[in-house]
């Protein structure tokens, strides 16, 4: 049974760090690109941060130089470090394989105050 479990978010001040995780089961993070995404309520999802296979990562523009992505194939996780955070990061944050393909997990909710 495939599932993805999110975790490490919270209610954070504006320019704050937080670190999000993404723990794998029954499925394998190694040879997939993988993707952190994040929604609003009326919102669609957003792609946020990919790491491919090989370990290249691209950012949307308005995370760019303040989100990192990174996996650790050994824990089947996949991380996300955001720094200056801000309120326009306040979402549900959620991994998938890029493009996406498992059944999505509950997320982890990020609220940034101003």
């Amino acid at each position: 049974q495939v599932q993805l479990v999110e975790s490490g978010g919270g209610l954070v001040q504006a320019g704050r760090s937080l670190v999000l995780s993404c723990a794998a089961s029954g499925i394998t993070f190694n040879g997939n690109s993988i993707g952190w995404y994040r929604q609003v309520p009326g919102k669609q999802r957003e792609l946020v941060a990919v790491i491919s296979s090989f370990g290249r990562t691209d950012y949307a523009d308005s995370v760019k130089g303040r989100f990192t992505i990174s996996r650790d194939t050994a824990k089947n996780t996949a991380y996300l470090h955001i720094n200056n955070l801000k309120p326009e990061d306040t979402a549900v944050y959620y991994c998938n394989a890029n493009p996406s393909k498992w059944d999505w997990g509950q997320g982890t909710q990020v609220t940034v105050s101003s």
